[in-house]
């Protein structure tokens, strides 16, 4: 009875042990280019189930169906395929980017859901960008020109030029350069400072793209100060000039009613 006992015991401890349904993915982590293809991929195995269930998550805000009952759903229908539970999108843009989850349900293993997580980043090249260049500025003002290209991933650096030069910055250049957020920034322009600029945004995916060359003319101070004085000197002529004819029809008694004082300026 003894001897019975124990190779039951042995028999129970070499037997395999009942595995229950695992999923996991070879690549975690995915990068591709844009309107490239992304494989999303996706292993399973099971215990007991010989037609298990496969299901593709996209998580965020909401989570929303990729594959579901058989088929792809939604932006995903047309343009994408699966093999075994690895998962193909054709033609990616930044808007696929996100995480992907991979479900396999199992109902007659023990343990009846797998899941794994596989994150997509679209990498997308420069785009032309938005460029900011004031027409004109006062001599002795500071100014801030701006720069920004908010669709290329990674996110781009930025580049600025005059008259086709590339700008850098140096101990005596009088302004600051942020290649990170796309600013050129003067402290105090000069008529030197007048020209053509542009702005060059660039990152480790495809070619710089640039905006067109815009003017931004300086304005010397004494040239608008003398306009200025101009200007006023002219407005106090006229004022002066109505003041006098005014007082000039009162004198002459023209402005008692409107034939006298149509009679007084035809006089």
């Amino acid at each position: 009875m003894g001897i019975l006992v124990l190779t039951s015991l042995l028999l129970l401890l070499h037997s395999p042990a009942s595995l229950p349904v695992t999923v996991s993915t070879s690549k975690p982590k995915v990068e591709v280019h844009e309107h490239s293809d992304a494989v999303l991929a996706c292993e399973f195995r099971t215990e007991s189930e010989p037609a298990p269930r496969i299901e593709w998550k996209k998580k965020g805000k909401d989570v929303s169906f990729v594959y579901f009952e058989g088929k792809f759903i939604d932006s995903f229908a047309g343009r994408a395929h699966i093999d075994g539970a690895t998962v193909t999108l054709h033609s990616v843009t930044q808007k696929d980017s996100g995480v992907y989850r991979c479900e396999v349900s199992a109902p007659l293993d023990k343990v009846i859901l797998g899941e794994v997580n596989v994150s997509l980043n679209v990498l997308v090249p420069p785009h032309t960008p938005l460029c900011e260049v004031p027409a004109s500025v006062l001599a002795g003002l500071g100014v801030e020109l701006h720069c920004k290209d908010k669709l290329s991933v990674p996110p781009a650096t930025y580049r600025w030029y005059k008259d086709n030069k590339a700008l850098t910055v140096t101990a005596d250049s009088g302004y600051n350069l942020d290649s990170g957020k796309g600013t050129l920034k003067f402290k105090s322009v000069s008529r030197a400072d007048s020209g053509l600029y542009r702005c060059e945004s660039f990152n480790s995916v495809g070619a710089p793209k640039s905006c067109v060359a815009q003017h931004l003319k300086v304005i010397d101070y004494q040239l608008s100060l003398t306009t200025l004085v101009a200007g006023a000197v002219g407005l106090f002529l006229l004022v002066f000039m109505c003041c006098l004819g005014v007082c000039l029809c009162h004198r002459r008694g023209c402005c008692r009613n409107e034939k006298k004082v149509r009679r007084c300026f035809h006089e």
